[in-house]
């Protein structure tokens, strides 16, 4: 990176008044403006002075830049000491739009030495072309599968890894609220604008973006906005059919379980998975549960199966 002597640039010594340096620079702006100057390089001229005059009108940026010291010569390579703007109290303000005529540049169009000295991430990153955004940050949200369901809200406490000013790290909490949309999915984004990291100077702050995992369900098995739930049936249920209670996470509902059920067998309950558009499903999947036989009554009727149905052959299909 070329160190820029910005005095050199606008043709004025160290000790120039600010009221000098205005003069210059407006001196300089008219002879080349792009829209009117015959000089060549004329728009890469204007803006070295644009950038020199920020520097130099700005009694806080043209004070750090003076204590850079005065024996660096244009075209020197330069790397900023890391605590070049130590002692220095910055007010943060926005900067004016410039002299007569100016026309506005972005950031974008002046020099890495002054980016790397007044830019976003500096001390004057208020006072810079741009304002420059906050990072976005990210953080994990755990929800019960009840909670994505049916959403509402919830506060959470967030520790986020800070430097502090002598260069150790520390956590430091914030609550924040956040608003839980019906129907949510594992995996989605939660944005909450502006709760990000601060921006330099003041600038529009990033955003915080949470990102949804639903807990594992006890009966509930999620697939995207789809739910499975295993139910258990009886033999006589899956046998001769039976309308049986049903839990879906809106409420119990009636399904009828149809004569000849096999087990593993899943029925559909339309619309019954999380909400959305359109909404998820709710499978049933069937688990015939025989009745314990170890008392009399249970062990007899078991036998009496086996004399009346022992040609029932369940592994005839297997061979």
């Amino acid at each position: 990176m070329e160190y820029r002597d910005y005095y050199k640039v606008l043709g004025v010594a160290r000790t120039a008044a600010a009221e000098d340096i205005k003069k210059s620079y407006r001196r300089l702006a008219r002879k080349y403006h792009p829209d009117v100057s015959k000089e060549k390089d004329a728009e890469q001229k204007f803006k070295e002075v644009q950038e020199a005059y920020e520097v130099l009108k700005d009694p806080e940026k043209r004070a750090a830049y003076d204590q850079l010291g005065s024996d660096w010569k244009s075209g020197q390579q330069f790397r900023p000491p890391p605590d070049w703007a130590s002692g220095f109290e910055f007010s943060g303000g926005t900067r004016s739009r410039g002299g007569a005529g100016a026309r506005v540049f972005e950031e974008e169009g002046f020099s890495d030495f002054f980016s790397s000295l007044f830019g976003g991430a500096s001390p004057f990153g208020a006072s810079g072309r741009r304002q420059q955004a906050g990072r976005d940050h990210h953080a994990r949200i755990d929800l019960d599968l009840e909670e994505a369901f049916g959403g509402g809200t919830r506060t959470l406490d967030l520790k986020r890894p800070e430097l502090k000013p002598d260069g150790t790290l520390e956590l430091r909490s914030h609550t924040v609220r956040v608003a839980i949309p019906a129907g949510l999915t594992d995996g989605h984004l939660i944005r909450l604008a502006g709760q990000g990291e601060a921006a330099p100077g003041g600038g529009r702050a990033g955003d915080l973006y949470l990102e949804a995992h639903v807990r594992s369900h006890r009966l509930y098995q999620l697939e995207g906005r789809d739910i499975t739930l295993t139910l258990p049936v009886a033999p006589w249920e899956a046998a001769l059919g039976a309308t049986v209670a049903v839990p879906t996470l809106g409420g119990a509902v009636e399904m009828q379980v149809p004569a000849g059920a096999q087990s593993g067998q899943k029925l559909r309950l339309r619309g019954r998975g999380l909400p959305g558009s359109p909404p998820g499903d709710q499978y049933v999947q069937l688990k015939v549960v025989l009745p314990d036989a170890n008392f009399p009554a249970a062990r007899a009727l078991y036998e009496e199966m086996r004399a009346k149905l022992g040609s029932f052959d369940p592994r005839a299909d297997i061979g």
